[in-house]
């Protein structure tokens, strides 16, 4: 069993900058890989980013390339997500997300065990 708990949400304008955080606790933490979706209201939860559990590699998904970095510290158990130049559109319920490391990182929700109970990031315009 993984426990994941996100921080770091919150209300931020247009263009401005958060940097979310998510724990983790339970097995070692090095080795899952990890990512963030999010879920907009009324939408369906939406994958942002991926992150390998040596931290080697990442991706991304394209309405954030550029913009979000996911990165990782295995040595406190922690991802993150910094995150710039944020708009309207980003506003959403951030959930990271744990699952056992494998060849090729997953994009899909389903893919994923293990999941934080969220944050909420506002982006006011």
């Amino acid at each position: 069993q993984v426990q994941l708990v996100e921080s770091g949400g919150g209300l931020v304008q247009a263009g401005g900058s958060l940097r979310l955080s998510c724990a983790a606790s339970g097995r070692p933490f090095s080795t899952y890989d990890m990512s963030w979706f999010r879920q907009a209201p009324g939408l369906e939860r939406e994958f942002v980013a991926a992150i390998s559990w040596s931290g080697s590699s990442t991706y991304y998904a394209d309405s954030v390339k550029g913009r979000f970095t996911i990165s990782r510290d295995n040595a406190k158990n922690t991802v993150y997500l910094q995150m710039h130049s944020l708009n309207a559109e980003d506003t959403a319920v951030y959930y990271c997300a744990a699952r056992w490391t494998t060849v090729r990182l997953r994009v899909t929700q389903g893919e994923y065990d293990y999941w934080g109970q969220g944050t909420q990031v506002t982006v006011s315009s």
